[in-house]
This record gives C-alpha cells, sequence and structure tokens, in this order.
C-alpha cells in the first residue's frame, strides 16, 4: 500500500476507535525479523530468493468486489430483491446501506491489508444527484464520477461490470432474450458500461476491465440450446462495435455453469464464451465457482491465454455449488495461484475477488479473502521453480516430486509476517481484533 494511502487509511481507523496501530503484532518486530532471516536461510538452500518474492508480490494488484459490502443491492434500489440467479445468504448486522458507508468500509479493509489494490464496482452502484436518476441504459461517466474521485484520492485502480440482472427489465433473459425490446435494453446499458469503464480508466490512468456476464438461463431442459447463442453472439457484436481505447478499457465476458433457477442449462456457457473471446479476442474471465465442481480453472490458465490476450480470474469458493463463499487458502487457491507464478503470466493476468457472504462480519469476510489471496501468491513464489522446472526437464520426476513437497513445510508463515509488518498492517493473530472494535464502534450503530 502507498504511504498516501496508508495515512488516509490511518485517518480513518484513529476516527473511530483511536489509534491501535501499536499492537498490531503478537510478538515484537525483533523476532519476526530473527524468524525472518532464519526463513530466508532456510529458503536460499533451494535457491529461493525471498525478498525478490517480496517484491514481486508487492506489484500484485487484487481487485477487491464492492458488493461484499452491502450483500450486492446496489443504490439504485437498496432494498430490492435480488434476481437472476443472484443470492446473498445470512443476515449479518451492519451492512453498508449508503455509498459513504461502503466506500468507507472498503478504507478500513485496505487498512488491514498489504501491497497494492484495485476495486471491483457493478453498474447498479451508479450515484444520482437527487431528481436525476436515469435507467441503466442511459448510464453515464458522471454517475460514477464519485467513486472515480474516491478511487483518484486512495490511488487505486478500479474495473467495472454491467449489471444485467435485478431490474424490470430481465425477464429470465438479457443479452440473449428473443423479446427485441428487453435485448436491445441491455445493449445499450452494456454499451453504456463500455464508455463508462473508459473514462474510469482514463481518469485513474489505469486499464478498467470491463466484465460481461449474464444471468440468462432455464431451470429445465430446454428444446433449442441453439437460437439464445445465436442471439446472443450477435447482441455482444452490437455491444462491442463502439471501438474503444484499450488503454483505458478492456472488454471481458465471463462464463458460468449454472445459475439458480438455471440449473439445466445457461446461453453463456464456458465453450461459447472461450469461442467468443478467441474469435474476438476478448478478455476470458474464469470464476473458480462456475465450473463443476471437480474442475479447476488452475489448469485452463495456461491453455486459454495461448488463444486470448489476456485471462480475468474471479476468485470465489463454491461448496458443492457456485455458492460465492469467503476465499480461503486451500488447494483450489494454491493451485491457481502456483499456475500464475509457473507460467509467469501477470502482466496478462487480472485477479479479482468475487463472493458476497453476509452470515458473517462482511468486513472480515473481505481481509479474509485479500489475505488468502496474497498469502496462496507468496506461497507460489516462494516455492523451488529452478529445482522443480529443472528436474522436470530433465525427466528427473522423482526429484521433481521430492522438491514439491520439500517446499509444504518450509517456513512460510515467517515469510508473511514479515510482509505484514513490512506493510504495517496487523498479523493474523491481530487484525481480527480491530474488525470487532470496527463492528462495535461503526457497524452495529448503523
Amino acid at each position: 500500500m502507498c504511504d498516501r494511502r496508508r495515512e488516509e487509511s490511518a485517518k480513518t481507523v484513529s476516527g473511530w476507535a483511536g489509534n491501535q496501530r501499536g499492537a498490531r503484532y503478537s510478538m515484537s518486530k525483533a523476532n519476526i525479523e530473527a524468524a525472518f532471516k532464519l526463513a530466508c536461510e532456510r529458503y536460499a538452500e533451494l535457491g529461493v530468493d525471498v525478498d525478490a518474492a517480496l517484491k514481486k508480490l508487492l506489484k500484485i494488484p487484487v481487485s477487491l468486489h464492492c458488493w461484499q459490502g452491502d450483500d450486492v443491492r446496489g443504490f439504485e434500489n437498496p432494498e430490492g430483491d435480488l434476481t437472476g440467479g443472484i443470492q446473498a445468504t445470512g443476515n449479518y448486522p451492519g451492512r453498508a446501506r449508503n455509498p459513504q458507508e461502503l466506500r468507507g468500509d472498503i478504507e478500513f479493509v485496505l487498512s488491514l491489508v498489504g501491497g497494492s489494490h484495485r476495486v471491483n464496482v457493478h453498474a447498479c452502484y451508479a450515484e444520482f444527484e437527487k431528481g436525476k436518476k436515469v435507467d441503466r441504459d442511459e448510464l453515464q461517466p458522471e454517475h460514477m464520477k464519485n467513486w472515480i474521485a474516491w478511487a483518484k484520492k486512495n490511488r487505486l485502480g478500479m474495473d467495472f461490470n454491467p449489471t444485467l440482472f435485478s431490474h424490470p427489465m430481465f425477464n429470465g433473459f438479457s443479452l440473449s432474450s428473443r423479446d427485441k425490446k428487453i435485448r436491445n435494453f441491455w445493449i445499450r446499458h452494456t454499451a453504456a458500461t463500455r464508455r463508462v469503464a473508459a473514462a474510469i480508466g482514463k481518469a485513474l490512468g489505469s486499464p478498467c476491465v470491463n466484465n460481461v456476464w449474464i444471468p440468462d438461463s432455464y431451470k429445465d431442459i430446454p428444446a433449442d440450446r441453439e437460437t439464445p447463442r445465436k442471439i446472443l453472439n450477435d447482441a455482444l457484436d452490437a455491444c462491442f462495435a463502439e471501438k474503444l481505447n484499450p488503454k483505458h478499457m478492456l472488454d471481458a465476458v465471463e462464463s458460468k455453469l449454472f445459475g439458480i433457477g438455471g440449473e439445466s442449462y445457461t446461453v453463456g456457457s464456458h465453450e461459447f464464451y472461450m469461442g467468443y473471446a478467441v474469435k474476438n479476442q476478448k478478455l476470458l474471465t474464469l470464476d473458480s465457482g462456475h465450473f463443476h465442481p471437480t474442475e479447476t480453472i488452475s489448469d485452463k490458465l495456461s491453455s486459454c491465454l495461448l488463444f486470448v490476450p489476456e485471462i480475468l480470474l474471479h476468485v470465489s469458493r463454491g461448496v458443492r455449488w457456485d455458492s460465492d463463499h469467503v476465499v480461503i487458502v486451500n488447494d483450489d487457491l494454491v493451485a491457481i495461484a502456483q499456475e500464475l507464478v509457473r507460467i509467469d503470466q501477470f502482466k496478462r493476468v487480472h485477479i479479482g475477488l468475487d463472493y458476497f457472504d453476509a452470515s458473517i462480519n462482511r468486513i472480515a469476510a473481505w481481509v479474509l479473502g485479500v489475505r488468502a489471496m496474497q498469502k496462496a501468491l507468496l506461497y507460489a513464489l516462494l516455492e523451488p521453480l529452478k529445482l522443480m522446472q529443472g528436474a522436470e526437464a530433465a525427466g528427473d520426476l522423482t526429484s521433481r516430486l521430492v522438491w514439491t513437497e520439500t517446499a509444504k513445510t518450509m517456513p512460510f508463515g515467517a515469510v508473511w509476517d514479515k510482509f505484514c509488518a513490512d506493510e504495517d498492517v496487523p498479523l493474523d493473530t491481530k487484525w481480527l481484533g480491530e474488525v470487532k472494535a470496527y463492528e462495535a464502534n461503526v457497524l452495529a450503530k448503523r
């Protein structure tokens, strides 16, 4: 995190609970340094440069999803029902009720996580002056000006998404609707969000990824799978017709296996979007919860990058289905991080989080997910990759397996603690206390 953003976050923290920053470590910095020195010596035996790994981690941004803070409600109709296969479970107290509360919560989260970050915002989080609300197909950059100003102040990049659900014009279908009036509404909306994303990217000096996901689907077995996909193909062409500067905005398309109420057929399948992205050279979005429970996306990265220019990752955790559980350090997450490090294509892969859990403290859910993603990346960066790949290239598969197993018991935790200390964020044993204080002093009063 840059010094200016850390200072702003510190003001936020001190404003509600006093200065707790001196109590962010469960052991002295001298002990952290001592443990880190020993860890560096151990990793050096395997040819791993720990300092280089930490420097690389600092440069890998994770895009925080704004919808974790308010259960995907947005600001058009905050009390409205979610539709289109979207469901946030739980009613933990403290949900952000307005833009100021949501951005304040995100600022607090940023004070608890190191590194560089972005924020991902849905179109339904647009803000309107009193009496000047417009429908989604008339969205303009001015409706995101507060988000842009806030992101610039905090030196954050931003990503964006058209919101093709939870709206009267969604009748189970959007861009693939057979109803031309409905379909054209969503084409106009998606085209508008591309212009908004371009304005965001230009203002912040960093390309804004605009990700298109639609919930169009059937609950039961369809008689015609082909027609909706033909309609979607043509609709996407219309959405992307306007040429916009890739230095400001990047188009991404996202598939899904199924959704609530759409268990038998989704128009935007992986095969459909893979083909569309390859043909039209768009970014392909891979969501770790959008595939069969036994299918992982780590193996897809090296294949997809041979044919599409870039990839957007939506990191989630599905439990038996696409249930958007909070991301934790599990085998699937580590495998994704390992593949990212091994192919070393961070300039072509955008990492974002995508889950919404209202059954636990929403701030804690954010912090857990960001830190889990960073831990997995650091673990992967600390692998003895030269030994592993060298053995593999030489056909010595025995040594490859030995080095892979050796990495699992290396003193990774000491390096993670050093990362937190250097970034002046709490150790794992300490950040929950700050979240609990924020809950008592801020969330409980909502």
